[in-house]
């Protein structure tokens, strides 16, 4: 099993920090990569707001995901560099293949490119960007796929669809090695998506092993009916983690947790509450639901140290996952 590490790039990311900058970002990749997780995402907003969790609306700033890649490429060296998820319709699928080319050449080959369909309206109405129903917002994600994985692999491609229209595009240079196209989602279409045109599928942040077994099934049974191996479509889920290595230690980490943003979710009332389908618990707690994951055939699960994504709220969480759980399982 490998471990990605959801970067904290929001002011509500770092709360014993505070506003959140570039030298944060930057700290915590570095610290990921020396702590041995072998992959390090930034999510795709323009900006971002806590309503949705309970908590006061208000835009939180967001750095640009690929810039902030980009700018990642000469302060890391092993560790790989992710999108989680883009949003489909702030870029022409052709320029973002150029895009993600040119960061993996230059990162030498470290480059995964996670696309989903967009969800958050409010940024859509603030640039301008037409939000329309689910399902035209899905087809134009199955058609940049197909694009972007075709320009990525052969470095040319015409193609014409209902929602683009490339005429002798071209991506050169091409990536420094295969570049992994996966959607992020939770539903069947984009289930299906993945198991018909992309390289894996991801969902975020709660999942037990038995339900995420059924998004694999949908996964796998798409794949297999477009003549694709399913075992060559990879499968990760994002979790939201606490780890503790005994109950006293679990419940102070969980009132840490709490302290960090809004509790007015039915689901912050208890831990147990919380923790059933979040990856949280002793060590050996832990690591028996990654082996559950492992099972159903999921290859990396990226962490969240937070009620909220993309934040950690006890910096020594991290460290003590990665020296107390992860060998228990690597």
């Amino acid at each position: 099993m490998r471990f990605g590490l959801a970067l904290p790039q929001y002011d509500f990311s770092l709360p014993e920090q505070g506003r959140v900058g570039w030298p944060s970002v930057l700290e915590w990749a570095k610290r990921a990569e020396a702590l041995g997780f072998s992959s390090v995402w930034l999510s795709d907003h323009l900006f971002y707001d806590l309503s949705r969790y309970g908590g006061p609306p208000g835009r939180q700033r967001a750095l640009e995901c690929f810039t902030g890649l980009g700018a990642l490429v000469s302060e890391t060296s092993t560790v790989r560099l992710g999108s989680l998820v883009a949003c489909n319709d702030f870029r022409n699928p052709a320029v973002l293949a150029k895009m993600v080319s040119t960061i993996d050449v230059l990162s030498g080959g470290r480059v995964e490119l996670g696309l989903g369909a967009g969800w958050f309206e409010a940024e859509y109405e603030a640039a301008g960007i037409p939000f329309e129903v689910p399902g035209a917002r899905i087809d134009r994600l199955s058609e940049s796929v197909r694009i972007i994985r075709s320009l990525l692999a052969e470095g040319r491609l015409s193609f014409e669809g209902r929602h683009y229209r490339l005429d002798a595009a071209r991506c050169i240079p091409r990536p420094a090695s295969p570049l992994p196209v996966f959607v992020g989602g939770a539903g069947d279409r984009v289930a299906r998506l993945a198991g018909r045109h992309a390289d894996g599928f991801n969902s975020v942040w709660a999942w037990t092993p038995e339900d995420f077994a059924g998004r694999v099934e949908v996964v796998d049974r798409a794949a297999a009916r477009a003549g694709r191996n399913p075992a060559a479509v990879r499968k990760t889920v994002g979790l939201h983690t606490l780890p503790g290595r005994a109950e006293r230690d679990i419940s102070a980490r969980w009132r840490r947790y709490l302290a960090c943003g809004p509790s007015a979710r039915p689901e912050h009332s208890s831990f147990s509450w919380w923790a059933h389908d979040k990856l949280a618990g002793t060590y050996e707690q832990i690591a028996e639901r990654v082996r559950c994951f492992e099972r159903i055939g999921v290859s990396e699960i990226i962490l969240s140290f937070g009620i909220l994504p993309f934040q950690i709220c006890d910096p020594e969480a991290v460290t003590e996952f990665m020296e107390e759980v992860a060998p228990l399982v690597i």
